[in-house]
């Protein structure tokens, strides 16, 4: 009977190994974003992937002159934190006309963690579920 639980033990371990193992490999909003480096864009959703581990969606945003047009990609978090902060997959549309607060990627390149989105034709802000801590930055 000892050997019996010990083996159970020992699938149960390796188990739960295997199932949070990929967890860590989860990158962290400090590694990827410039908390310093807070951006508000407006522009035309082009794109949106409602997936885990995050929802992602792209944005044409015009320069200041409105001659050159370049496409964003916004991080925000996952679908269930997004869903109890009152979105749906139908919140935004690829066509939509939003505005986000946003912090960017330390990469410099055309991506940024969104912290809110407000929807141009509602007026309606909804937070983005965003990994930052704002309230721990110094």
């Amino acid at each position: 009977m000892k050997s019996n639980s010990f083996g159970l033990f020992a699938v149960v371990f390796v188990v739960s190994l295997a199932i949070t193992t990929p967890l860590l490999a989860h990158h962290s909003f400090s590694a990827e974003y410039d908390s310093k480096k807070q951006v508000t864009l407006k522009g035309i959703v082009t794109k949106v992937e409602w997936m885990n581990p995050h929802v992602y969606f792209y944005l044409d945003v015009k320069d200041e002159s409105g001659d050159n047009i370049t496409n964003w990609a916004l991080e925000m978090g996952p679908p269930n934190g997004l869903e109890r902060s009152g979105w749906t997959r139908n919140t935004m549309k690829v066509g939509d006309e939003v505005v986000v607060e946003a912090t960017l990627a330390k990469d410099n390149s055309k991506q940024a963690n969104a912290r809110s989105v407000t929807m141009a034709s509602t007026g309606k802000k909804l937070g983005a579920a965003s990994s930052e801590r704002l309230n721990n930055q110094q």
